[in-house]
């Protein structure tokens, strides 16, 4: 038996395949330390897995959190991950989920609102969190592969996230 709602999300007016992946800098964490670090300083390097999830802590980061650590996209990619949580949450989560992935730190949610996939918190007035969403991004940061969520909780399908991602490999 669940013991929680599924709610379905608004419309969300993303971007998507095809499109430029919008640049950032926001600090971003290592179990370590963090530094400013932008978009396209990663996709530089080569492809990047963009990984949008709620606020550590929450059982939907967990979840999308573990079920990547475990399946080791990293292991021909860039992955790293985007939430509202501040570097200190960050450290500590992945720490906890002994993940070698690194995370970007935007507590306003600017980066989820230049991707189109902000989502209000409901009873929380003017808070917001990323939607659940993948987005793959090629070297000159056009997207590959996007996924966003459509309800609350939502994944990703994992097994197509992974076959994109060996496509873009």
């Amino acid at each position: 038996m669940v013991d929680f709602d599924v709610v379905e999300l608004h419309e969300a007016d993303h971007v998507d395949v095809g499109d430029t992946a919008p640049d950032f800098t926001r600090p971003l964490v290592t179990e370590e330390y963090w530094e400013d670090v932008s978009l396209a300083d990663l996709t530089a390097e080569g492809p990047v897995c963009l990984v949008f999830s709620t606020m550590d802590g929450a059982f939907p980061a967990t979840y999308m959190w573990n079920e990547i650590r475990d399946r080791q996209w990293g292991d021909s990619l860039t992955v790293v991950g985007v939430s509202i949580s501040t570097p200190y949450e960050h450290k500590t989560f992945i720490a906890e989920r002994e993940m070698d992935y690194r995370l970007f730190s935007d507590p306003a949610n600017g980066v989820a609102r230049e991707y189109g996939i902000p989502n209000p918190m409901d009873g929380m007035t003017g808070i917001e969190e990323p939607r659940p969403a993948v987005f793959l991004i090629d070297g000159d940061r056009t997207i590959q592969y996007a996924w966003v969520a459509s309800e609350w909780p939502d994944f990703p399908d994992y097994d197509e996230v992974e076959a994109a991602i060996a496509d873009l490999a």
